[in-house]
């Protein structure tokens, strides 16, 4: 269908909020006048939701349901509804209701007047507890410094794109150890950033746990930034001209310096420790730059599946 919408709703313990987050979309869709499709990943959730799922799929001919093998977390379960997506435009939504969905409604607007290829929806504040709002600050200060991206102040974890940027995720990006985020921010195409106020939450406690929020920043650093490695190299070379630096200025004052005058004995150990801290840099420097063409090496032939999704039974 032309200008078609498909919005995936990434569902993780979501039994007592499908059918509701179903119900409230297809409203504002259908006032709009947006055509649509829902497509349900239940992120390996260990209650009924996917079954819940199903029986919202078999009533409604616009939405489909799928189910991961095991909880991938989020992003990867961005990856796997937009594989299943058929509009002519894709966003992703959560079943907490942060989002208001009038949000959609303007995304998609401006994606079909003004032609942007990529909208990114970020929120301007944050409704959280201090230490939350002070680590997340942090972390996207942390990654506009290191990374070759700018993010938004209180971070960006939603998007709206095009076609064309929905077949480029699928058939050019392997979904390992990175975001939907960070690889729509590399692919470029002038992205749109459209502000908006996040609501609260209809979820008391919080399904991100602290382990999946530290595998999400390292996949999120590493995925965006070679920093660790040029740092190791800048390490290695610092530690070098040092060393070596300390080489010429010991043997200047072994050979022609007066020892009264620099109050510094050249003892027997300082030569072993200049030996080992100057040996030590260029080992560094070498590793550094051996990872490189590893980190490069290994970004071409990561081939694991970033998610599995399981089949459907006959009888569904």
């Amino acid at each position: 269908m032309t200008d078609l919408l498909s919005i995936i709703l990434c569902s993780y313990k979501s039994k007592e909020r499908l059918i509701k987050v179903r119900d409230q979309v297809h409203n504002v869709m259908t006032q709009e006048g947006i055509p649509y499709e829902l497509i349900i990943i239940d992120d390996g959730s260990n209650d009924t939701s996917f079954e819940i799922a199903k029986k919202i799929e078999q009533t409604h001919s616009n939405v489909f349901a799928y189910e991961l093998s095991r909880n991938y977390t989020s992003h990867y379960a961005i990856f796997a509804g937009l594989s299943k997506a058929n509009g002519s435009c894709a966003t992703v939504i959560a079943d907490d209701e942060q989002q208001p969905y009038h949000l959609l409604v303007e995304c998609y607007r401006k994606w079909k007047q003004e032609g942007h290829k990529i909208i990114f929806p970020y929120r301007t504040e944050r409704d959280d507890p201090w230490t939350s709002k002070l680590f997340a600050n942090l972390f996207y200060t942390v990654m506009s410094s290191v990374s070759d991206f700018i993010y938004p102040k209180h971070g960006v974890d939603s998007f709206f794109i095009d076609r064309e940027i929905i077949d480029l995720l699928n058939t050019r990006i392997h979904p390992i150890n990175t975001t939907t985020v960070t690889e729509l921010l590399r692919l470029g195409f002038q992205p749109h950033y459209l502000p908006y106020v996040r609501g609260k939450s209809t979820v008391t406690k919080s399904r991100w746990t602290f382990k999946k929020k530290i595998r999400l920043a390292k996949d999120w650093f590493f995925s965006t930034s070679s920093f660790p490695i040029k740092f190791i190299t800048f390490l290695g070379v610092s530690i070098s001209i040092l060393s070596f630096g300390l080489i010429v200025f010991y043997l200047y004052i072994k050979l022609f310096g007066n020892p009264d005058y620099w109050k510094v004995g050249v003892q027997g150990w300082i030569s072993i420790v200049i030996l080992i801290s100057f040996f030590s840099g260029l080992i560094l420097l070498s590793l550094g730059i051996i990872a490189e063409y590893i980190w490069r090496i290994y970004e071409e032939v990561k081939n694991r599946p970033g998610y599995i999704i399981k089949q459907k039974d006959k009888s569904s």
